[in-house]
């Protein structure tokens, strides 16, 4: 072979090789990948920049659209074989055009349960947005005391592993500042008291059970607590008085770090009072996905309270319901949404199927970026979250990989609604609601095959 044929030879052999070993990456890149939920990257320092939704790329707004007769009939099956008759309803809509595929009592409010957390991540995205954190600090007191500021932030922690996603704020980096500054200034005692301020009225929720703290559902609401009140991390059990427990261990801490200290009691920071440190959650972004991801209450009575805030509204219950709704109704998605709580923990919250498939597709928009974290932190099917271990077998595996839809549980309610690109490539928004449940197992499996045969609808 003459030299200048074999030197094009080498280079197209070189290239080749290059385009392979790329186009490997990205399949590898593409494929859910189970240990993703344990090992995830840790979060920056600095703001986050959040990838589009996964589920609206270009090819998702020309694929071919089902015909509404076609995939009617499909879903027909699954719902008249789910045993649930009436109790079932549904809808189906177009995530383009939100012209609707499916519908079966689907302007009829039922119960959401966790699927309630769609209108709460919603909200306090549009409203705090993304890139919003919050503060927990410690500040000078009257009387040789040290006051710890709750900001609202449940996920506050002493333990942070290594790789931990989203890496949360660090009670002990807050010890830590707090020694360093009261050393400088020659103090070496002092009392700690804690300010709650930030949130106010009822710890517990309109129409929660009274054994959802107890059993370790959620904590009692409060502004300042450590790892959601838990008695340890990752423990169901949750402390009787989560403000104080962190105060206790804040102070434990700064004896740790060669400060005499002991917990106070319950106080307002005086206005302006001079800042010792402070610690910062991870943005609104990452604590949406991990919401959704794990449907995380404390998270959600969080998220909701800071939409309060943001409107001026009481940080409670009923200012944080209230401003959910008038955030919804400002993006034109409050109809059919009447909630009490962020979490869905009550059972007085009412949403219909129409109202969460038309909030799956707003948040799936490109014109609202500010929502991406939605789609990015509801759970995949089969993969993480509370779908890891579903979409194994029958009608539903063909959603495996390809759902992402956020769960709703509680007694006598199962809920699902989510995205999924049909077999065509057309992206859909879906809402299934199943009320006055008898079998829980067999409602989830009816679920789970209906968003399945959507996967694996073309409809055409």
């Amino acid at each position: 072979m003459p030299r200048r044929e074999r030197t094009v030879a080498m280079l197209t052999l070189a290239l080749l090789n290059v385009f392979l070993v790329t186009a490997a990456l990205a399949v590898m890149k593409l494929t859910p990948d189970r240990s993703l939920a344990l090992r995830p990257p840790t979060v920056a320092a600095r703001s986050i920049v959040v990838a589009g939704p996964p589920a609206l790329a270009a090819a998702a707004s020309t694929a071919p659209l089902p015909t509404a007769g076609s995939l009617a009939a499909r879903i027909a099956g699954p719902m008249r074989t789910s045993g649930l008759g009436a109790n079932l309803s549904g809808t189906v809509i177009d995530a383009i055009t939100r012209r609707t595929l499916f519908a079966s009592h689907a302007d009829v409010p039922a119960v959401p349960a966790s699927t309630t957390k769609l209108t709460t991540s919603i909200a306090v995205l549009a409203s705090a947005g993304p890139d919003r954190r919050l503060t927990t600090s410690a500040v000078v007191g009257g009387a040789g005391s040290v006051i710890l500021v709750g900001g609202g932030d449940p996920t506050l922690t002493t333990v942070s592993p290594k790789n931990a996603y989203p890496r949360p704020a660090s009670l002990t980096d807050l010890a830590k500042q707090t020694a360093a500054a009261l050393k400088a200034s020659g103090t070496t005692q002092v009392r700690v008291d804690y300010d709650v301020s930030a949130y106010q009225g009822s710890r517990s929720g309109p129409g929660w059970k009274p054994n959802y703290i107890s059993d370790g559902d959620v904590s009692g609401v409060s502004a300042l607590e450590l790892d959601e009140g838990q008695i340890a991390p990752g423990a169901s059990q949750r402390v009787p008085d989560p403000p104080r427990s962190a105060a206790e261990a804040f102070a434990q801490l700064l004896v740790n770090k060669g400060v005499s200290a002991q917990v106070g009691t319950r106080t307002n920071a005086p206005r302006g009072a001079r800042q010792l440190g402070a610690v910062q959650s991870p943005p609104i972004s990452a604590l949406v996905e991990q919401m959704l991801t794990n449907s995380d209450n404390d998270i959600a009575e969080a998220m909701a309270r800071q939409v309060a805030m943001k409107l001026g509204l009481p940080p409670t219950f009923e200012g944080g319901a209230s401003g959910v709704h008038d955030v919804l109704t400002r993006l034109g998605v409050a109809d059919g949404v009447a909630t009490v709580d962020g979490s869905g923990l009550s059972p007085r919250n009412q949403i219909t199927p129409s109202a969460l498939a038309r909030l799956l597709a707003l948040a799936a928009s490109p014109g609202h970026p500010e929502l991406r974290s939605v789609m990015s932190g509801m759970p995949i099917a089969g993969f993480s979250g509370t779908l890891a271990g579903r979409y194994g077998v029958g009608t539903a595996a063909a959603g495996k990989g390809l759902i992402r839809a956020k769960t709703g549980t509680l007694n006598g309610v199962n809920t699902l609604a989510g995205v999924v690109n049909d077999a065509d490539g057309r992206l859909l928004a879906f809402a299934f609601m199943a009320n006055k449940v008898q079998s829980p197992a067999a409602a989830l499996a009816a679920l789970d095959s209906l968003a399945g045969t959507l996967a694996g609808c073309g409809c055409r």
